[in-house]
């Protein structure tokens, strides 16, 4: 069925863009983080308990949704989630002074609500795009990453005009808006739907024959299913183990540096000398996070164009250099930002290739389910990967063992992906 004059697919990736930009709201934990701290007299520990919440949640959240989705349509599930979401944060203006109460808020019914709409995007756009499926797959996580570049300095306002619970009760009403009312425009399109002009390319000489799709119980009984589970947790262990102590690296190193060309001790630098290395080490971070907005869309279209293995293995190769490289470029801002920008378009790209891959593998008809189960290696990642660094860096006093292991760790993937190949087509 070719696509009718009433039908107009681009509204799915407005949609789309739409509510992953308000669920990139998750990432801005950090500008809430200082100001609770500050008002509250909670630790660095304490004030870390309603994200780590959110993320575990989002997770489970997130298995749930894409099976509902599959049986449901999209609809339902990701105005669910945007209910959920937008009442958790409401929750958290009137609970945020209690660690349970927020944890509860913005931790469980938050972390719940993003995961709930999450799927429901990527799910959707992919079916009304079967001509340029990587590049709408990029499109519809952009705003996942750009989100917190657009959530973090309204936040930041927020607090500083009204305080810590009108920023919560805005945010709140800002989901309730922006997440259910695009997710009230999704809708998969109709059975053989193609889009107008276009027709599926025909198979090379040779090719086995063009299959059906797999059902997730096929899917999850597929060694290459859990191969690919196994190279997403790779390089989100090492993405997320490096990203959150990047800053910190900067800062250490360079006050090193100026310290050994003032010739006195780190301790005896000025004030005014480690506020700006403390800002300059921001920078390097800022960095990391436009590259990694920005390549989800970029590395879709260059999908499209040379396929998502050759995708992978070079950012996933590159990615393993700049972790090797990442230890002796701290004490420059200039080399520490060139890495910081290869890290992040890498760990970026991570969140379009995958997905495209799964599409690519076992086709549309249970994407949500299959890539809510696949998201949960990123899940498992972000508890083990940020943990396992603090403790060796702990351990070590130095960043220099966390960077290699995450190096190594990456190498598990460049070696699955090398060797990986698509599983044998279903036939009816």
């Amino acid at each position: 069925m070719a696509e009718t004059k009433t039908t107009n697919r681009w509204l799915m990736v407005a949609a789309a863009l739409v509510m992953q930009l308000c669920l990139g709201v998750l990432y801005s934990w950090s500008v809430f983080r200082g100001p609770l701290m500050k008002e509250l007299g909670w630790t660095v520990k304490q004030a870390g308990y309603p994200f780590m919440a959110s993320l575990f949640f989002f997770t489970i959240a997130m298995i749930l949704a894409g099976r509902w989705q599959d049986k449901a349509g999209p609809r339902k599930v990701a105005i669910f989630g945007g209910l959920l979401l937008g009442a958790g944060a409401l929750l958290a203006g009137v609970l945020y002074k209690t660690v349970p109460g927020l944890v509860f808020a913005y931790g469980i019914l938050g972390g719940l609500g993003v995961g709930f709409a999450y799927v429901t995007p990527i799910a959707t756009c992919i079916k009304w795009f079967p001509d340029m499926r990587g590049t709408i797959t990029g499109l519809a996580v952009f705003g996942f990453g750009a989100g917190t570049l657009i959530f973090g300095p309204l936040i930041s306002k927020l607090i500083a005009g009204s305080g810590i619970a009108p920023a919560f009760f805005t945010v709140g009403a800002i989901m309730l808006v922006g997440v259910c009312g695009a997710g009230s425009m999704f809708k998969v399109p109709p059975p053989g739907y193609k889009p107008a002009g276009w027709n599926p390319p025909a198979p090379k000489a040779g090719a086995p024959k063009v299959g059906r799709d797999f059902t997730f119980g096929e899917t999850v009984k597929s060694i290459q299913f859990w191969l690919l589970y196994a190279a997403y947790f790779c390089g989100s262990f090492a993405g997320l183990m490096v990203i959150g102590v990047m800053a910190a690296h900067g800062i250490n190193e360079m006050n090193k540096e100026a310290a050994a060309l003032a010739g006195v001790a780190v301790k005896e630098l000025p004030a005014d000398v480690t506020k700006a290395i403390a800002m300059q080490a921001a920078i390097a971070t800022s960095a990391l996070n436009a590259t990694n907005a920005i390549v989800r869309v970029l590395i879709g279209a260059i999908a499209d164009k040379t396929g998502t293995r050759i995708c992978f293995l070079v950012t996933f190769i590159l990615q393993v250099v700049a972790m090797l490289v990442l230890f002796p470029v701290g004490k420059s801002l200039f080399l520490l930002c060139i890495v910081a920008i290869i890290i992040g378009w890498n760990y970026g790209a991570m969140f379009t290739l995958f997905p495209a891959t799964l599409l690519q593998y076992y086709g549309p008809t249970a994407q949500g389910s299959n890539y809510g189960l696949l998201f949960t290696a990123w899940g498992v990642a972000g508890f083990c990967g940020p943990y396992l660094g603090g403790k060796i860096q702990a351990i070590t006093g130095s960043y220099l063992v966390p960077f290699a292991v995450a190096a190594g760790v990456l190498a598990v993937s460049v070696v699955i992906l090398m060797t990986l190949k698509a599983p044998e087509k279903k036939h009816a």
